[in-house]
């Protein structure tokens, strides 16, 4: 700090401030929850002036509140301090996984998130950015995986189908709105077509080049924005006790365990919606287990008319998508949208388990032509052709011969092969065959069949 003036660098919180809230007639904050607190004007839509509060010499007593900037005990900004000076004398790369999502976050609420994350123990705080630094320090070697297809090793689109995953909009309070479907998380097809690794370095990608952009994206647009948070969605519909195998919550983990670490406090809401009956009573057993601030953060809902109704208090119905009470686009087309390679009109996913044989019927329609690969980690050989559905006779891909090459690791790529060394040309109705060499009484394995139908040119 330049000892020649008391006044702050810009954008700098005084203590004074990180207590009470900055006192500027045109400033105001949003609250954490995107609402104006019990009791206080709400006069632009959602926000509240943090003058008034000053003011009223009254602290929130809403846990959301808890730790944020304008709402902090002197023995907090005591650590922030401590803290902040720590980043700038460290600076590099101990200060680059604080600022991740980049300077323009703002310091107040950047520092706010680490230590609230551990309760503001100030050596707790610098033990976890010293972990953080080191758990993303091979994934910024590689710049944090550009590439997505680099980083799974397939199209997103394969790996969405598996895991549909989406940012369809922003609720009303600017954070992106976040929907995972794990309760449709497809494992077998996942193992065919990426490893965890492959799931690591995309959850990389997908922080550091997607969601980030999301958030720098809104914070220009709309310079009062602060709240680098995120509302989610977590759809638990068809969830059963069979999917949460090992390498379900593997999946899971592997994503859960790097935000925990490297992205902390960045969960503003939680709609747990559709949720069967054992997890509903497995889920009032863990709430009494964790912290209010954290439980006031998740609600559980089951009837789809109450977490519709939540979902509109939050968000505008423009930013739901229709399949979720909303007016925007359902989550199928987003993800076509977003996640379609390039030239790509159409596609079709199906994953095939191989007795002794198995098949897949797909059609290519007028005007069309696609390209049919097969990926799978079976290491039993199988012959894949690719015929007519009504015309056995007519024979689009001859046997080949096919079997995974690699190693049998959850961290080992599996394999793929493009069937189509032509793209079949559309109107026809296309049968993808396997006959295993295994023998008669043994299971060749799992196959997953992805066909991408491109305008015919």
């Amino acid at each position: 700090m330049n000892g020649s003036t008391n006044a702050p660098p810009p954008g700098q919180w005084t203590a004074d401030e990180l207590m009470h809230g900055k006192a500027r007639e045109e400033f105001s904050t949003p609250s954490p929850n995107g609402l104006a607190p019990s009791g206080s004007p709400n006069k632009k839509g959602g926000r509240f002036s943090v003058r008034s509060m000053k003011s009223s010499g009254k602290k929130s007593t809403d846990p959301l509140d808890w730790g944020m900037p304008g709402h902090m005990t002197q023995e907090e900004v005591d650590v922030f301090m401590k803290f902040r000076d720590e980043v700038e004398k460290r600076g590099g790369e101990f200060k680059n996984t604080v600022y991740s999502f980049s300077l323009i976050e703002g310091e107040a609420y950047c520092l706010g998130r680490w230590l609230r994350a551990r309760k503001f123990v100030y050596d707790d705080v610098i033990a976890m950015v010293e972990e953080a630094t080191e758990v993303r320090a091979d994934a910024r070697k590689h710049d944090f995986y550009p590439d997505p297809v680099s980083a799974l090793g397939c199209g997103p689109s394969l790996f969405m189908h598996c895991y549909p995953q989406l940012y369809p909009g922003k609720a009303k309070n600017g954070c992106p709105i976040f929907i995972s479907k794990p309760g449709v998380l497809n494992t077998d097809a996942m193992e065919c077509i990426t490893s965890l690794d492959g799931i690591l370095k995309f959850h990389w990608h997908v922080m550091m080049h997607d969601y980030k952009k999301r958030l720098m994206d809104h914070k220009k647009a709309h310079p009062d924005f602060c709240n680098f948070q995120t509302v989610t969605v977590i759809d638990l519909d068809h969830l059963s006790t069979s999917q949460l195998s090992k390498r379900a919550l593997s999946i899971v983990k592997t994503q859960t365990a790097i935000d925990s670490v490297c992205f902390p406090e960045i969960m503003n809401k939680t709609l747990v919606i559709n949720a069967p009956r054992f997890f509903s009573m497995t889920w009032s057993i863990i709430k009494g287990w964790i912290d209010a601030r954290t439980a006031s953060k998740i609600e559980l809902i089951s009837s789809r008319k109450s977490w519709e109704a939540r979902l509109k208090e939050l968000c505008d119905e423009d930013e739901i998508p229709s399949d979720y009470g909303g007016k925007g686009p359902p989550t199928t087309k987003a993800l076509e949208k977003e996640y379609s390679p390039e030239g790509v009109m159409q596609e079709h996913f199906q994953l095939v388990h191989v007795g002794s044989s198995g098949h897949y019927n797909v059609e290519v329609p007028a005007g069309g032509e696609m390209e049919v690969t097969v990926w799978t980690r079976s290491v039993n050989e199988v012959i894949v052709s690719i015929v007519d559905e009504n015309i056995k006779t007519k024979v689009y891909v001859g046997g080949v011969s096919f079997t995974h090459t690699g190693g049998t690791s959850d961290n080992d790529k599996p394999t793929s092969l493009l069937l189509t060394k032509e793209r079949i040309a559309g109107p026809a109705k296309l049968k993808v065959k396997f006959e295993s060499k295994a023998g008669r009484f043994a299971s060749a394995g799992n196959y997953f069949v992805s066909c991408a139908v491109f305008d015919k040119k």
